[in-house]
């Protein structure tokens, strides 16, 4: 017995931590961009692809769908589940780059850029465009127009088939179609994989000063991840950061704190004690997100469905909020992802080969909201407000 009493007074106190060690060291992320740090397993059966894109997200809404999973319990049922929709205009590919192996890993070996770079993407080179000569590239473009480059061009093509290992194109995104306060383009090495070296290096060259579409990438069904940066919420305290257990009422100095930081010896604070400092802006990636909907740009109908025949967009009346009008390609995805809104997204294939029902699930879409979200949202399109309420002033002055 009195073991017993022992050994609950020893156990009485234990709890599992507060917060995962997992994503240590939690500070402000460097930059601004969710850097893919593994691009998924090359496979040369296959025809060679782009494996990640990068669009802003715009807002979420809701939709209803019918489950087709046989054996669960919602099978047949309808369920209601929200949605983030993502603006992905088309993005510019400008250069080719080729990888080679090292004992320390993958080196860049040689880079090749297209003959006309755009001043978007220029922009990005310089800290300050209106005081610099905007000279950036001007020779690597030369080198195209004259024989003598045109030759050194092919023989960096064909060193890449001969020594690289992976080839990955330089893209970049078309601010002046997201109509955001942003001017310089986004820019991201994508890589290719399936095929053979040669077919890598000529696909590659083949993109250069063309648009590449999200729909030539990702299709209806699929899984993603999506990369980002998260809301950032500044300075914080240990009970929002941690999530740590409040002290009692009448504690001296505050009771959002941690009670006892460690032990006298070893005498300093351990890494693992929960601190305060700063809470959220870090880098994360979110995998295996369903597309629900690959939208096309100009489509009148990109909110009708099957079910639901009504001609309406995906924007929602009065716009998302806080971002405005999906006027370019967009993607549908599953639940949430990181970051606020007309926060910029890197979205890769998945690294995975899916085998479960869920993840193969097809997902057939009855209907998508696309109510204000600015109120209560009680109509789906300017018509049937129109129709319910009858015409405004202004209306009729313009009929007249």
């Amino acid at each position: 017995k009195q073991w017993y009493q022992r050994r609950v007074a020893i156990t009485a106190g234990r709890a599992p931590r507060h917060g995962s060690l997992g994503f240590l060291p939690r500070k402000r992320c460097a930059r601004h961009r969710g850097k893919v740090k593994t691009f998924p397993k090359d496979d040369k059966t296959k025809p060679c692809h782009l494996t990640a894109f990068m669009g802003h997200k715009a807002g979420m809404t809701h939709i209803l769908r019918e489950v087709d999973r046989v054996g669960s319990r919602s099978h047949k049922k309808e369920v209601v589940e929200a949605v983030t929709i993502i603006e992905t205009p088309p993005m510019i590919a400008v250069g080719v780059v080729g990888y080679m192996e090292t004992p320390r890993g993958l080196r860049s070996f040689k880079t090749v850029f297209a003959q006309h770079i755009s001043d978007e993407c220029k922009r990005r080179f310089y800290k300050n465009w209106y005081r610099c000569k905007k000279k950036a590239h001007t020779r690597t473009g030369q080198k195209w127009a004259d024989e003598d480059g045109k030759k050194s061009i092919d023989a960096d093509f064909d060193k890449m088939t001969k020594y690289c290992v992976a080839i990955r194109v330089l893209c970049h995104t078309q601010p002046k179609l997201f109509k955001l306060q942003e001017k310089k383009a986004n820019i991201m090495e994508i890589q290719i994989n399936g095929g053979e070296m040669a077919d890598k290096v000529a696909f590659a060259r083949s993109l250069l000063e063309k648009p590449i579409s999200v729909k030539d990438l990702f299709a209806q069904n699929e899984l993603i991840d999506v990369i980002g940066v998260t809301r950032g919420h500044g300075y914080n305290g240990v009970t929002f950061r941690w999530g740590t257990k409040k002290l009692p009422r009448k504690t001296h100095k505050g009771l959002r704190k941690v009670a006892c930081i460690g032990a006298w010896h070893p005498s300093r604070v351990c890494f693992s004690v929960p601190r305060a400092g700063q809470y959220g802006y870090h880098h994360r990636t979110e995998v295996n997100k369903k597309v629900y909907r690959v939208g096309v740009k100009g489509d009148p109908n990109s909110a009708s469905t099957a079910f639901d025949l009504t001609d309406k967009p995906i924007t929602p009346m009065g716009g998302f909020s806080h971002y405005g009008q999906i006027n370019e390609d967009f993607l549908m995805i599953k639940g949430n992802v990181v970051g606020p809104r007309k926060r910029l997204l890197t979205l890769r294939k998945s690294l995975l080969v899916h085998t479960k029902r869920v993840a193969l699930e097809k997902i057939n879409l009855k209907y998508i909201d696309t109510a204000s979200k600015w109120g209560h949202g009680r109509f789906q399109t300017d018509a049937e407000k129109k129709a319910f309420q009858g015409l405004l002033k202004k209306d009729r002055e313009a009929m007249e």
